[in-house]
């Protein structure tokens, strides 16, 4: 009987293999496509937000055309395409799944603010590891990432550095995209190190492996060598094997909590360990809480809620100045709605990278899978909207921005939270719409100008969108039918941004509803320059 069962289980475990190995004809594909079509017309059309259905349909026409001209991998990616134009980083296709994987080859780069570095790699290419890429198969890698850029679900351009850059593994994407002109097992790199340019041939992984990341990081041990040097470990990437942790600095009378995901750690939960945090915080000589959350792509979101109210209840740290958030490019999903409700309710200073991810987005995807190739399309079905419906902003904007190189990763040097312990507010402006609606209501232009062209110059400022933000004010007042001070707002706007093509067109706007269609149509012709 144990013999008929084996005999059995092995033939099942062929049949299922060669099920698995069953290509799909082009019509069975085009069903697909189609499938997805009626799918996300009928079922989430509330996703056409940043592209249109008349957009996304006639991206569906194309690929239809061309699929029976295209590998599978090709096709594969060519969906995911098609899904990366939501521009929601949850809806997206991912290339490891049961129905398909693509291989990996064996590095992790990471752009640094000097560059794109090889910050971790398999111990076969040791010269590789902490050098800076400046080709891939002879093409820039700036044109390279340019190219691979429409397949990911990018909602700004922090998520493309921390998800999608890393997508330059896979030699399916690399041929999809026309970066080399076929499937290769095999891709050479353009290096520089110590001033020396060379050649590194990369071979992919055995049997589809992975590269071992922890929090985009790969980690020094076993096969895999990390370009950081191993003497210490700065606070940031200390006790990775925790969620979260908490460590006093006597120098700086500072509690500085590193929190890494939006779950509750298997030793304590997220209510637990803030409640120590907090009772430390009072029963010690603390002057400061920095919650450094730069590493948190997310979680759950209804885990969050310990962390707001204790910070606002706890009066010796919820003062200005007191109490600081590190964010950066990781900072996404459940923690995009914790910093966003930081903001608003705390007094928070920000301080880093703008965050990857909409201050208002689409999150908590359904899983759709496709009837014949069985590929499993993610799209998003909850709208998450901690700030004003009119808000639009593409990330939570750090008041005090600050990047990294490669020699201060490399050499354990933390310049973020550097900025926090030096910091100081006199002659800095640390919320600048407030300073700026202060101004524009005195009527002191003369001092509002040269504060923003000030503000501009300053790498401080470096993710605040002054544009937009005036844009979206004159657009607020627009359509609240006060045509005055929307003309205010946008003629301000294009005195100091000449090449704005929104302030031209909603000032447009303003008098076209003024019926002062001559003065209208003469801005139109402006901004339709300008596009």
């Amino acid at each position: 009987m144990k013999k008929i069962l084996y005999i059995l289980s092995i033939f099942l475990v062929f049949k299922l293999s060669a099920q698995e190995q069953k290509k799909i004809s082009v019509a069975q594909w085009q069903e697909d496509l189609r499938f997805l079509q009626k799918t996300v017309n009928e079922e989430f059309s509330f996703l056409f937000k940043k592209v249109t259905a008349k957009e996304f349909n006639t991206s569906i026409e194309e690929l239809h055309d061309q699929i029976p001209n295209l590998q599978e991998h090709e096709i594969i990616v060519g969906f995911s395409r098609i899904v990366s134009l939501f521009k929601y980083g949850h809806t997206y296709v991912s290339y490891n799944q049961k129905s398909f994987k693509f291989s990996q080859l064996p590095f992790n780069l990471y752009e640094f603010n000097d560059g794109i570095y090889i910050q971790g790699v398999h111990k076969n290419y040791p010269k590789a590891v902490g050098a800076k890429v400046i080709a891939v198969e002879g093409i820039p890698i700036l044109d390279v990432l340019k190219k691979i850029e429409p397949t990911v679900a990018v909602e700004n351009s922090q998520f493309f550095k921390a998800y999608g850059i890393n997508d330059v593994r896979y030699p399916e994407v690399l041929h999809a995209q026309k970066i080399t002109e076929k499937l290769q097992n095999s891709i050479t790199l353009t290096l520089e190190k110590k001033g020396n340019t060379f050649q590194q041939k990369f071979t992919i992984l055995p049997n589809k492996k992975r590269v071992p990341t922890s929090y985009g990081y790969v980690q020094q041990k076993e096969e895999w060598l990390s370009a950081r040097n191993q003497s210490k470990t700065p606070l940031y990437l200390k006790n990775l094997d925790k969620m979260y942790f908490y460590e006093y600095l006597p120098k700086q009378k500072t509690v500085y909590v590193r929190h890494s995901r939006v779950r509750n750690d298997e030793s304590e939960s997220i209510e637990a360990f803030y409640k120590r945090v907090f009772d430390f915080v009072e029963e010690n000589d603390v002057e400061k809480l920095i919650l450094d959350v730069r590493l948190n792509g997310g979680g759950n979101n209804y885990l969050v809620k310990p962390i707001i109210t204790g910070i606002i209840a706890n009066k010796k740290i919820n003062q200005k100045e007191k109490l600081f958030v590190i964010i950066g490019r990781d900072t996404y999903s459940a923690c995009q709605n914790l910093v966003n409700r930081l903001d608003t309710y705390t007094n928070a200073i920000f301080v880093g990278e703008a965050t990857s991810e909409n201050v208002n987005f689409y999150g908590d995807a359904t899983p759709v899978y496709l009837p014949n190739s069985k590929v499993k399309v993610l799209l998003s079905f909850a709208w998450w909207q901690d700030k004003a419906p009119w808000s639009n902003d593409a990330w939570l904007t750090p008041q005090l921005s600050v990047d990294m190189s490669f020699d201060k990763y490399k050499n354990n040097e933390d310049p973020v939270l550097k900025a926090v312990h030096t910091f100081n507010s006199e002659g800095f402006i640390l919320r600048p719409m407030e300073h700026i609606r202060t101004l524009f209501s005195k009527g002191d232009m003369e001092t509002l100008q040269k504060d923003i062209t000030k503000m501009m110059q300053d790498s401080r400022y470096k993710y605040f969108d002054f544009e937009r933000k005036f844009v979206d004010a004159g657009k607020l007042l627009l359509n609240q039918g006060q045509y005055q001070q929307a003309i205010g707002v946008l003629y301000s706007v294009t005195q100091m941004f000449p090449n704005s093509a929104k302030g031209w067109k909603y000032l447009g706007d303003c008098y076209s509803r003024m019926g002062k269609t001559t003065e209208a149509q003469e801005f139109y012709k402006k901004a339709s320059s300008l596009k």
